[in-house]
């Protein structure tokens, strides 16, 4: 993944850029503006569908940079491709040349303007604006041309597959799959977002001119078939309390844009709680490779444990109440003891062939957070009894 932009957030010494988004309530809008509020060095004015001809002109007049991300995909007929596409990049480079203002110019274009139809001929057309408007001006004029984008903030149902199947998966609605074999590239928001910020900040590229098109940013392919497969799975997970590997950058990023499409009253969601003569047992989260993690209460001088693994690893640590945990190498008589309580936060390591149990010696319950090595296999618990 590319950099972050929070290391060019304090740019103080430098002179206040002077910024100024179009499509500002748009997804990238939204994202990009949202880290630029932020910057030290940013001057920002944010121009949008609710703005006016002469707000974009005042913005305009003396924005050094100018992002350009308005423009329309989904029109009510075909001519608003080119006017909301093409004429309205027209209109700001036209105002641009007038006022004697040579703006740097970022534009949003698409992978669409290298096709015959209407959207990626109002693209290419745009391209083709600023392309004029950097020659005639000597100004800086970068094209992005971005694909499948994803993340936070993204309209479902729209032109995003990934926005769609997060939102419907969410909130138990059908999806689609038209051709599950079908291999898309998908381009991360915060990846797009940095490549922008890097846009505005990069004092070197001052020293360049004219125009030019950005390399394309970092691409994540997947099949619609495993893009609809693993966002399902994180609705599941909280049934299964299994987790996908976030050894993959792509599964983080598609697990938080999924999670960024609950609505707020399920962001929680209940554990199934197992209780006995000796308090409750709750598993929290399960991976293949991570294992998987629980939590427990004890009644006060109640002994939990008394077993011994073979492989299998194990971490204690109690949160609450006071306790001592015991070992027993199983080839030995030694006795190994640690006292923990909720008041240090001290990790115990579990290590194997060492039989073990945990004692509640307060007055109160013990609360214990468990790791496990494995998920529980009760084909092959590798679990076996023998007291301390």
């Amino acid at each position: 993944m590319s950099v972050t932009p929070e290391s060019k957030i304090k740019n103080s010494e430098s002179k206040i850029a002077k910024v100024l988004v179009t499509g500002s309530n748009g997804f990238v809008g939204k994202n990009l503006c949202s880290v630029l509020r932020t910057m030290e060095g940013v001057q920002l004015n944010e121009f949008d569908i609710t703005n006016f001809p002469v707000d974009l002109e005042r913005m305009l007049s003396d924005a050094d940079v100018v992002v350009h991300l308005a423009g329309v995909n989904r029109p009510k007929n075909k001519q608003e491709f080119m006017t909301g596409n093409a004429g309205l990049t027209e209109s700001i480079c036209s105002f641009l040349g007038r006022s004697g203002n040579p703006a740097k110019i970022v534009l949003a274009s698409s992978i669409q303007a290298e096709c015959d139809n209407p959207y990626g001929q109002s693209k290419f057309q745009a391209e083709e604006t600023i392309r004029e408007y950097a020659e005639n001006s000597g100004a800086i004029a970068v094209v992005y041309r971005f694909k499948n984008l994803f993340g936070k903030w993204c309209r479902p149902n729209y032109n995003s597959v990934t926005a769609t199947f997060c939102h419907n998966i969410a909130h138990g609605l059908p999806i689609s799959v038209s051709d599950p074999s079908k291999v898309i590239e998908l381009t991360y928001i915060d990846d797009v977002v940095n490549a922008l910020v890097r846009e505005i900040l990069d004092d070197e590229s001052q020293a360049q001119q004219g125009f030019f098109f950005a390399p394309e940013l970092t691409g994540y392919p997947i099949s619609l078939g495993e893009l609809a497969d693993l966002i399902t799975s994180f609705r599941k997970s909280r049934e299964t309390l299994e987790m996908p590997g976030f050894d993959s950058f792509l599964i983080k990023a598609l697990y938080a844009t999924y999670l960024s499409y609950l609505d707020g009253e399920e962001f929680a969601y209940p554990l199934t709680i197992r209780s006995d003569e000796r308090g409750c047992l709750a598993e929290m989260m399960k991976s293949r490779t991570f294992g998987q993690i629980f939590v427990s209460r004890t009644k006060p001088g109640i002994t939990r444990g008394n077993h011994y693994h073979h492989t299998k690893t194990e971490k204690f640590m109690v949160v609450e109440g006071e306790a001592v945990i015991r070992f027993r190498r199983i080839d030995s008589d030694e006795i190994i003891e640690h006292r923990v309580s909720g008041q240090e936060f001290k990790v115990v390591d579990i290590p194997p062939g060492y039989t073990h149990h945990i004692t509640n010696t307060g007055q109160g319950e013990l609360v214990t957070l468990f790791w496990a090595s494995e998920m529980f296999n009760p084909e092959r618990p590798d679990t076996y009894f023998m007291t301390v």
